[in-house]
Parts: C-alpha cells; sequence; structure tokens
C-alpha cells in the first residue's frame, strides 16, 4: 500500500535537539545540550503533597476538563502573573498542555499558507518547525547582546512591500533560548509601537523570566502595551510554562491575548486534546497555592548562577579568546562562538567522543546559520560536570583545530 502524506509531512524535518537525545544514553556522557531543569531541584516533597491533594478531591481531577483550563488554576496563574507585572483576569487566561502547544495554536489560529512570520534570529528551533510545517515564510530578524535588534527590524519594515510585512514576530525577551539575552525596556516599548504601526501580533515567549541572576525585572512587553491599549487592543500574545520553574512532567503551560484570540484559541485546542490534563491541573493549582513557589524559583536562581558562573569561568579559563559569549544574567543557555578558521562539524564529533555533547548552531536558524555557534546548558549539569564538561569541549577543539593543520 502506497500511503500519501500531506505536504508539510512528506518530507519533514525532526527536532534538531531530539535528534542528539541518543548521545544522552552513552556512559559519562556529560549535557549541555538539552534545556532540562536540574532535577535536584525540583520541590519533590512540595509536589507529592500536591498531588495527594488533587487526587483526594473527590474525582474531580479524573474527568474531562474545561478546554479554557481549571478554574482554580487560572486564578493561580492570574497571581502569578500579577507578580510578573501583567494584570491578567482569570478569564482571560487559556490553560495549555504546555508553552508549545499553546505556540502551535498561535500559528493555527493566525497563519495561513504563505503568511509572513518575523522571528528573532537565532531562534527556538521548535519555533522555526513549526512555522515551516504551516507553510509560513520565515524572515529571521537579529539579535545582538541587548535581544531582538529593533532598529534593524524597523528597517525590515519599512523597506518591506505590503505583502511581505509580518503577520506575527516571535521573541523570547528574556533570558532568550538560545541566546540568554534580555531585551531593555526601551526596545519593549518601540517593539510595541512598531506592532500598532505595522498592525502585527507579537508572540510573547516568556518560560525563563522568573529564572534571574539579579534583583532587576523588566515588564513583559504584553505589560507594556498594556500602558496604552486596552485588552481588546493589545498587540501581545503572551505565552508561559511552569517547565522550567516547577515540573516539565506536569506539561503545563498557558496564554494570555485579547478576547478575539482567546475566543478562537479555545476552540482550536479542542480539536488538539479538549482540555489539558485535568489530573495536571489540579496538582499545579494546589502546588501553586501551597506558597511553596517562590521559594523553588528562588533556590533555581541561585543554584543556575552559580552554575552559569561556573561555566562561563571555565570557559575563559579553557579557552580565553578562541570562543566568544555574552555571560547571561538569568535563564538556562549560554550561546557563544568559535574563531573563524575550523570546522565546527569536527569539533561537535571530537567533543562526542570526548563525552560531551551540546546544541551546535545551525539549529537555531531558518537559513543561512552561523555554523560556528553553539549553545551550551548549564541547568541540568551541576558544578563538577560543567568544569569537567568545558575542559573535554575545549580538547575537542583543539584536537579539531590540529586536525584542520594537518589537513592543510
Amino acid at each position: 500500500m502506497s500511503i500519501t502524506f500531506s505536504q508539510p509531512f512528506a518530507e519533514p524535518k525532526g527536532s534538531p535537539i531530539r535528534e542528539l537525545f541518543p548521545y544522552l544514553s552513552l556512559p559519562g556522557m556529560i549535557s549541555f545540550a538539552g534545556g532540562y531543569p536540574s532535577p535536584s531541584l525540583f520541590d519533590s516533597e512540595g509536589l507529592r503533597d500536591a498531588a495527594a491533594e488533587a487526587l483526594t478531591a473527590g474525582g474531580v481531577a479524573f474527568q474531562y476538563g474545561s478546554t479554557e483550563g481549571d478554574v482554580s488554576l487560572r486564578e493561580q496563574l492570574s497571581a502569578l502573573m500579577a507578580h510578573r507585572g501583567l494584570d491578567c483576569p482569570s478569564g482571560r487566561i487559556l490553560v495549555t498542555t504546555g508553552s508549545q502547544q499553546a505556540f502551535d495554536i498561535v500559528v493555527r489560529v493566525l497563519m495561513n499558507r504563505g503568511d509572513v512570520a518575523y522571528v528573532e534570529t537565532p531562534a527556538y528551533p521548535a519555533t522555526i518547525q513549526a512555522l515551516a510545517l504551516a507553510g509560513t515564510r520565515i524572515v529571521q530578524v537579529p539579535v545582538d547582546s541587548d535581544g531582538l535588534n529593533v532598529a534593524t527590524l524597523e528597517e525590515m519594515l519599512r523597506a518591506a512591500c505590503p505583502k511581505d510585512r509580518p503577520k506575527i514576530l516571535y521573541t523570547v525577551p528574556t533570558f532568550s533560548n538560545p541566546c540568554g539575552t534580555r531585551l531593555s525596556l526601551d526596545r519593549r516599548e518601540r517593539l510595541v509601537q512598531l506592532a500598532l504601526e505595522f498592525e502585527f501580533v507579537i508572540v510573547e515567549d516568556d518560560p525563563y523570566s522568573e529564572l534571574a541572576f539579579t534583583d532587576e525585572r523588566l515588564l513583559p512587553i504584553y505589560a507594556v502595551a498594556s500602558r496604552c491599549v486596552t485588552p481588546e487592543q493589545n498587540p501581545v500574545v503572551y505565552l508561559s510554562s511552569l517547565s522550567k520553574t516547577v515540573a516539565p512532567a506536569l506539561r503545563i503551560g498557558w496564554m494570555v491575548a485579547s478576547p478575539a484570540v482567546l475566543r478562537r484559541s479555545a476552540i482550536a485546542k479542542q480539536t488538539m486534546d479538549l482540555c489539558t490534563s485535568p489530573v495536571s491541573q489540579a496538582i499545579a493549582a494546589s502546588y501553586l497555592a501551597s506558597g511553596r513557589y517562590p521559594a523553588t524559583v528562588a533556590s533555581a536562581c541561585a543554584e543556575y548562577g552559580r552554575r552559569m558562573s561556573t561555566m562561563a569561568t571555565a570557559l575563559q579559563s579553557h579557552l580565553g579568546n578562541r570562543v566568544q559569549f555574552d555571560k547571561p544574567t538569568g535563564g538556562m543557555f549560554l550561546w557563544g562562538r568559535m574563531g573563524d578558521g575550523i570546522d565546527p562539524t569536527r569539533v561537535f564529533k571530537e567533543a562526542v567522543d570526548l563525552g560531551v555533547v551540546y546544541v551546535p548552531g545551525h539549529a537555531f536558524y531558518a537559513s543561512n546559520p552561523d555554523a560556528n555557534t553553539f549553545r551550551f546548558s548549564y541547568a541540568a549539569p551541576d558544578c563538577k560536570q560543567i568544569e569537567t564538561g568545558v575542559a573535554r569541549f575545549a580538547e575537542a577543539l583543539e584536537k579539531a583545530g590540529s586536525a584542520l593543520a594537518n589537513s592543510d
């Protein structure tokens, strides 16, 4: 029997990060690859208590639930949003099965085949994957050490003819994946002005903002826009998740958007899973209500800050100016670049042979990648593993450079 697949899935490309998973099971392998939170930081006791409470609540958690999400969880998420500076009643929240589902819903609801999406670049690969499968035209907008380059974006918008202007713009403005950068308040304000002028939707993906290593906090772009427009006119769709701060296995994400976007998003979600797992929602609601969340996040911030500093110091010690990177002030990732004149493919192979795996930078581009870039995550390995892994990476870089010189 010959099966004819839909056009997007005729020759689909998988996640370039998940393709690295087989390496993780190799004996002694140190992983800087996936953006996994550290299991040592999970509040197992608090989650166990929350699960016990959820599972003894009269069996409600075992029934189908509302597509929009459990009321008690949405109330807890509303309070969490207020802590971030985002005024959002529970009725303007749609609970999703992770924030990746939320983004997939946004693409379904807003994008037709051939529509233009501007994407900050380098970008999270699953974003590129979702947009490509939807048949959108992806236009890359560069980032610098301060995040999305809004001045360049404005130049691109003014130079583009109407049919080539974006319908959506995707950004991770706070401790981005993969670059770890944070968009300044001035840039956030200007981005909102541009969205209103050129009538595109800003998709603000915010899974990392609470994982800050300093006391400085910036308002979400959604909150910045709320200063000058009504909820009905807000051009921002805000996405977030508990995966990086509580537990990925819960698969709890959410969306904040205008009523028109939320209504259509709920209908789209009905065709996907009817509702996010009521058991997971009940556990999440109970955990957030317990009051343990702030201490859990504070502990994660302190530990990730230590691990980031360990990684930055080790890179500087072992490699000096042979790699360039900006030291992140939060999140889970460090973005670096090797010097020119070296084969990055050979570096990756040597690194795996030596027992360390990371994500080569080409995975974070829709086109024209900078092959000499790389992403390290310092979240899952401990400080000792980070020091060992960086030493192995430095040895791989040395071996690759020697091999290239010998081939010349």
